[in-house]
């Protein structure tokens, strides 16, 4: 028997690579999957990414980390006044709210103290247990909710008599 040259065998018939295409999509999906999962807390960070963020944790079950937007609270009143009495002890006061589409967490307080002469004496970041003591009966403020807060604090040089508040 002879056989036939190579060139002239039968081609061999062709695969179909249906199974290896979906399983490289099911493979990149996976992989989106898991960018989106590891990264959502940025993303909803980012108004534009909020909506879809929260509507894809809401499908999956995952959570959403609270919006903070620090310049929509807006400082209704203020005042830092030496307290009657008590030598050295100031009463910061303050009124603020959350013009922020979103509900918020507490922000974090920054209270700068200056001189006549607008040198800083002292400045501190205040975390919301700081300044609310236990923790607040809600966690987050709703949008448009204002809020009241006081506390004392050690006055750090004499001769305050200029204060800045910042929100973070």
């Amino acid at each position: 028997m002879s056989r036939a040259p190579s060139f002239i065998r039968e081609a061999a018939p062709r695969r179909s690579h249906r199974g290896e295409w979906l399983a490289l999509v099911l493979l990149v999906a996976a992989l989106v999957a898991q960018l989106f999962f590891s990264q959502r807390a940025q993303l909803a960070a980012d108004a534009r990414w909020r909506p879809l963020v929260s509507a894809a944790c809401g499908a999956l079950g995952c959570s959403v980390p609270a919006w903070r937007e620090p310049d929509a609270f807006s400082m209704l009143s203020r005042d830092v006044i030496a307290v009657p009495g008590r030598a050295g002890v100031l009463r910061v006061q303050a009124s603020f709210r959350n013009d922020a589409a979103w509900p918020q967490p507490w922000p974090a307080l920054v209270l700068a103290l200056s001189d006549a002469n607008g040198r800083q004496l002292g400045m501190r970041r205040f975390r919301p247990r700081d300044y609310l003591g236990d923790a607040p009966k809600d966690a987050l403020l709703a949008p448009s909710q204002a809020t009241q807060l006081a506390f004392d604090i050690v006055e750090p040089a004499p001769g305050v008599v200029a204060f800045d508040f910042r929100f973070e």
